[in-house]
């Protein structure tokens, strides 16, 4: 098997450094962690007032301190959660990937690539609120300096001085996977030397109420491929990865958690908020993401599913996995960390892309957890009893948003040779 453009066509393009703020921990190793203990972060919500709603739970990052994460060098003056959580998150990956501080000659040649949403919302809210309240003068509109989500890729690349490539991605649940993908690709094509790319996404009342409103999320806790999930439970991270080519990683000594192999972009245009049933457009993304990478169907190890648990999410997503695997989609296991750290929007493509690279690096399938009684539509290997010991060599990754954006990701485990199967 050959690794397809990223050997000899293209640039082997490499994981060094990794940092995350989401439900279920606060940074890459304590998230490994809570994976493998199936540990559970959808709780209660008390960023905000959630009476009224359909749900009150959901992932949100508790007792956030953001001078916890952020030294004090950094100003943090008229930053929104999303900024603050963002800069964490990228401090700890580049401190991972021994970058940090940032040597001078390499600021120009490092690229920042963000998904987002919300960012800013919330704060846009806080103003709104006082606005009412204390109209005219009295009101806080500094607090409207961060709003909208390209604020926190602008922060970050403010705070390091970065001025390689900079670009904000928009595309709903798959934005944090499309800014992964399009940073490898400005790294194979010699736009820059190191990309800071990930996504973002914090939790506000607007999104919340939105997604209660279209009676996506569940009352309780979200089920996964369950027979009886009733949708999604909503959730906040921060995922941040450090690529770069593996010639300068190796120079440099860095240690590597795995290779990008490669990913497959497409679009639906079918509905707004509703998945094409007929699943074209997931199965597309699938495998164009195999065909970038050079492997084949046979060589996926395991499947980090999109997986929200909305009634039609998960059987259509189902159905495409069948469509591209065939017969070998019941061996392959299957599983949503969504159930954990539940559904981070702009930002899940990146958790879930940390979750991919974490598994193939400490072999470990991550479980679906909540779930209670199998569907006869959703009829795979999801790992609904606790993790399982795995050496993982590919691993792809699904994310499918609204406006029907699909980006699907596919990581393999390093090795000197090239190739994710020898």
């Amino acid at each position: 098997m050959n690794t397809g453009r990223n050997i000899g066509l293209k640039k082997r393009i490499v994981i060094t450094g990794m940092g995350t703020l989401n439900a279920i921990a606060g940074n890459a190793d304590d998230f490994a962690r809570a994976l493998q203990e199936g540990r559970c972060g959808i709780e209660v919500i008390d960023l905000f007032d959630t009476g009224g709603f359909r749900s009150q739970t959901g992932g949100q990052i508790k007792r956030f301190v953001p001078r916890d994460h952020i030294p004090p060098e950094f100003s943090i003056k008229r930053t929104s959660r999303a900024d603050q959580m963002a800069l964490a998150a990228t401090i700890e990956a580049l401190r991972d990937a021994g970058l940090y501080p940032l040597p001078e000659a390499l600021k120009e040649k490092t690229g920042i690539a963000l998904g987002g949403g919300a960012g800013g919302l919330l704060e846009g809210e806080e103003f709104y609120k006082d606005y009412l309240s204390h109209p005219g003068q009295n009101a806080k509109f500094s607090a409207l300096a961060s709003l909208f989500c390209a604020s926190s890729t602008d922060c970050i690349a403010s705070v390091l001085g970065l001025t390689g490539p900079k670009s904000t991605f928009m595309t709903a649940c798959s934005a944090g996977a499309t800014a992964i993908g399009c940073a490898r690709d400005f790294i194979a094509d010699g736009h820059a030397s190191v990309m800071i790319t990930g996504g973002v996404e914090p939790m506000s009342r607007l999104t919340f109420a939105a997604f209660n409103a279209l009676k996506s999320v569940d009352p309780e806790t979200c089920r996964p491929f369950d027979q009886d999930r009733a949708g999604l439970s909503l959730g906040e991270a921060a995922a941040i990865m450090i690529l770069e080519p593996l010639e300068s990683a190796l120079q440099r000594g860095a240690k590597i958690y795995g290779e990008m192999l490669g990913y497959g972009i497409t679009c639906d245009a079918y509905h707004m908020t509703a998945p094409d049933e007929q699943a074209s457009g997931a199965v597309r993304a699938m495998r164009t993401a195999l065909q970038d990478s050079g492997l084949t169907a046979d060589d996926i190890d395991y499947i980090n599913a999109h997986g929200t648990a909305t009634p039609v999410n998960d059987v259509t997503e189902t159905r495409a996995i069948k469509e591209v695997f065939g017969k070998r989609a019941y061996e392959i296991p299957v599983s949503s960390t969504k159930s954990m750290h539940a559904h981070t929007l702009g930002a899940s493509g990146a958790l879930e892309a940390i979750v991919s690279v974490l598994a193939i690096r400490q072999g470990f399938i991550p479980p679906t957890v909540n779930h209670r009684q199998s569907d006869p539509q959703c009829d795979l290997d999801y790992v609904t009893s606790g993790s399982r010991k795995a050496d993982l060599r590919a691993v792809l990754s699904n994310s499918f948003a609204f406006g029907g954006n699909n980006t699907t990701l596919i990581f393999g485990k390093y090795s000197e040779k090239g190739a994710a199967h020898d």
